[in-house]
């Protein structure tokens, strides 16, 4: 059961940025749904340093022909330099679901 239903992981900096990520995508009919899980720790490398910060994470429930326009809203709306926005296919899923967020996940207002 193959679908075009992408989930979408972007992590930011503070609840504040998440809150506003998320409801601008979903506003703007980019994303079907944004869970925030509000406390992640992440340790990274960057510039040469490893880094342990706080952060959010945002899954976005979105499709593969809206990404590009999802990547470019939250590359606009987000704090870091390089932000993680990564998404991955749903290989399958309950039909239903996935069919609510492929009609709520469009680039133009029905």
């Amino acid at each position: 059961m193959a679908s075009d239903v992408l989930v979408t992981f972007i992590t930011v900096g503070n609840p504040d940025q998440a809150y506003r990520i998320a409801k601008a995508v979903v506003e703007e009919n980019l994303a079907a749904c944004v869970n925030i899980i509000p406390a992640v720790r992440s340790l990274y490398r960057w510039k040469g340093e490893i880094c342990d910060d706080s952060e959010c994470l945002l899954l976005v429930k979105t499709t593969s022909h809206v990404f590009p326009l999802l990547e470019a809203r939250v590359k606009a709306l987000h704090s870091y330099e390089v932000p993680e926005i990564i998404a991955v296919p749903v290989a399958c899923g309950f039909r239903p679901y996935l069919d609510w967020v492929a009609e709520n996940t469009h680039t133009q207002k029905p």
